[in-house]
């Protein structure tokens, strides 16, 4: 109970830096993380300036850059860290639109990261196009491996009479999830463990999800796809979510693929296991070239590049 208490007193520090940071107009857009590095390598960047260098480029900063009563907010919060006579956050803030959202700071390199970045705005793009031009009103929705809980959030606020679930086998993004939609004013949501589908009951209007796609030789939860080439974990999204559509429901899956000599492994894969009457559905890269710095790692040496698609699945009826 004390360890609760003291949970709950650290998230609800967390969420008061960021109404204040929304407060002062702060905004972020979070890069790849080999941008990250690469900008941060730059000699001017080794220390904090200002907010977007603490809360957005993850830069050391001396203490006297805060007020004291900011760093004391951060000290409740629990989040900062100390890097002999300057300090560090371990958490992010980043901007979506009009949405601020909390996650892990750069480099995400702890098994439990909670990670956000250009794949979250495609994902997003990805959503919002899809509820602005669905004739199918959603009713029931779930967002799976929700990390910041953007998914979730957007289907929330757009439809704001659904019930939207939020589930991840990561208890840190279910924490950032709750906190994110606090800050954002979101009632419909509800945050739960799960590993897919398997927490849940019923079916659902819509099921989105980003995945983790990469060969990751730490297994980190949110980059780790699992598989011969991360894979793994979108086939069983496809295919724990193709039961539990409702009639005229759909899937959303942006993920991506290692393409081998010309070949959409994904695709061929996918193509076997939507076969049928019962369900349409449609495939599109959506950019045909990303994380290219993956490719000199171990396990990726016939990868000729690394797409991004969108799988979109409609159950008929």
């Amino acid at each position: 109970m004390q360890l609760e208490n003291q949970q709950a007193r650290a998230d609800e520090a967390l969420l008061q830096l960021g109404r204040r940071l929304r407060a002062d107009g702060y905004r972020f857009t979070c890069v790849t993380p080999a941008t990250h590095s690469h900008v941060n390598a730059r000699p001017e960047a080794q220390r904090a300036h200002n907010l977007r260098d603490v809360f957005g480029w993850s830069r050391p900063f001396a203490p006297s850059l805060l007020s004291p009563d900011e760093l004391q907010q951060l000290e409740a919060a629990e989040v900062l860290v100390s890097q002999g006579e300057r300090l560090r956050s371990n958490v992010r803030w980043s901007s979506l639109d009009d949405l601020l959202l909390v996650h892990s700071a750069w480099p995400t390199d702890s098994s439990d990261a909670v990670f956000f970045g250009p794949d979250s705005y495609r994902f997003a793009r990805v959503i919002q196009d899809y509820l602005q031009h669905s004739p199918k009103r959603v009713q029931h929705a779930v967002d799976i491996g929700c990390g910041s809980g953007i998914g979730a959030l957007i289907i929330a606020r757009a439809a704001p009479h659904a019930q939207v679930s939020a589930v991840d086998i990561n208890p840190q993004a279910l924490r950032y999830t709750a906190i994110n939609a606090a800050l954002a004013g979101v009632t419909n949501l509800s945050i739960e463990p799960s590993d897919l589908l398997d927490g849940l009951s019923g079916r659902f209007d819509l099921i989105v999800a980003n995945p983790p796609y990469m060969l990751d030789a730490g297994e980190r939860v949110y980059r780790h796809g699992g598989g011969s080439l991360g894979a793994e974990l979108s086939l069983r999204i496809v295919e724990q979510a193709r039961e539990r559509l409702a009639p005229g429901g759909t899937l959303l899956l942006y993920t991506g693929v290692a393409i081998v000599e010309g070949r959409d492994a994904l695709l061929e894969a996918a193509r076997l296991r939507l076969a049928g009457p019962e369900l349409s559905w449609s495939y599109k890269e959506i950019d045909p070239d990303v994380f290219g710095e993956q490719l000199l790692e171990v396990g990726y040496q016939n990868v000729e590049r690394i797409a991004v698609v969108e799988l979109r699945v409609t159950r008929n009826g």
